[in-house]
C-alpha cells in the first residue's frame, strides 16, 4: 500500500463533466470545454479556468488533446511536459497534436478527453502512479486504442489486474444507429458492440464493447456512467444536435 493510500488520501482523481455551469451560449451552452466546435474563444477560455479551479488546478495543469479519432497512444513524460509549456502561451491550457490517448506518470498533470457521443475512458493503476485518458470513438475503438493504451501502461510498470477503468456517459446502443455495414465491422474488431436499437435497427454500443475488451485485457475493476449522451440533455450530443460543444473527461494524479 502506498504512502498516500495509507494516509486516506487517494493518489488518483477521476472527473467527469456535463454541459451546465458554464458561461457559453447557445448551441454550446454551457459548459463548452471543446476549442474546435466553433464556440467563442473567450467562452473556452473562461470554462476550462472554471474547470481547472473547480478541482484546485491551475489552467497550465490541464492537457487537452487534439483528437483525431486515431489509435495513437502518446505517454506525457516531465520532459515533454516542460516543452509543451514551453510552446504555450503562458497560463493557457496545453494541447497535445493527433492522438487519442494520453499516458502520464508525472503528478498534478490532469490528462483530458472531451466528447460528445463517444465514450471517455480514464484508466489508473494507483499502484504503479500511472494515469491515461482516452478518446475511444467508434473508429479508435475498432482499430484498437485500448489495447494499445493498456499495453502503455504495462510497459511502464502498470498491471491489468491493478488497473481501475472508469467509463463516462456516451452514446448508447438503445439510439447510436448506424449501417448493418459499419456495425458488423466494428463488431469484428470489438465483439459486444454490435446492438439493437430501440427503433429495431442495427446499432453499436461502444461502451458495452469496451467493457468487453477491459476484461479480456485483465482489467477487473470496471465503472461505467449508463447515461446516453443521445437521450439526455444534460450531455452534448454530436448525433442529436449537429453543432454543439464538448464535455470533459479528466484524470491525474495527485501531489
Amino acid at each position: 500500500m502506498t504512502p498516500a493510500a495509507q494516509n486516506g488520501t487517494p493518489r488518483v482523481r477521476k472527473v467527469f463533466t456535463d454541459r451546465s455551469g458554464g458561461v457559453s451560449r447557445a448551441p454550446y451552452d454551457s459548459f463548452n470545454l471543446g476549442d474546435h466546435v466553433g464556440d467563442d474563444p473567450s467562452a473556452v477560455a473562461a470554462n476550462r479556468t472554471r474547470l481547472a479551479q473547480s478541482v484546485g488546478l491551475e489552467l497550465h495543469d490541464l492537457v487537452f488533446m487534439e483528437q483525431i479519432h486515431s489509435p495513437t497512444v502518446t505517454e506525457l513524460t516531465a520532459k515533454e511536459l516542460a516543452a509543451l509549456r514551453n510552446r504555450t502561451e503562458a497560463g493557457d491550457s496545453l494541447t497535445v497534436e493527433a492522438t487519442d490517448a494520453l499516458i502520464t506518470t508525472v503528478p498534478g498533470i490532469a490528462l483530458v478527453v472531451l466528447t460528445a457521443d463517444c465514450v471517455p475512458v480514464l484508466l489508473s493503476d494507483e499502484q504503479a502512479g500511472i494515469v491515461a485518458a482516452v478518446h475511444a470513438g467508434r473508429m479508435g475503438a475498432r482499430n484498437g486504442i485500448i489495447p494499445r493504451t493498456i499495453a502503455r501502461m504495462e510497459e511502464l510498470g502498470a498491471v491489468p489486474a491493478g488497473i481501475h477503468a472508469l467509463l463516462g456517459a456516451a452514446a448508447s446502443g438503445k439510439k447510436y444507429e448506424v449501417p448493418e455495414h459499419m456495425a458488423a465491422d466494428v463488431e469484428s474488431k470489438l465483439p459486444g458492440a454490435r446492438m439493437r436499437t430501440d427503433a429495431g435497427t442495427s446499432g453499436l454500443d461502444i461502451r458495452a464493447g469496451l467493457t468487453r475488451q477491459l476484461l479480456s485485457l485483465g482489467v477487473r475493476s470496471i465503472d461505467a456512467d449508463p447515461r446516453d449522451t443521445i437521450e439526455s440533455h444534460n450531455f452534448f450530443s454530436y448525433r442529436r444536435e449537429g453543432t454543439t460543444g464538448r464535455q470533459a473527461g479528466m484524470v491525474w494524479l495527485t501531489r
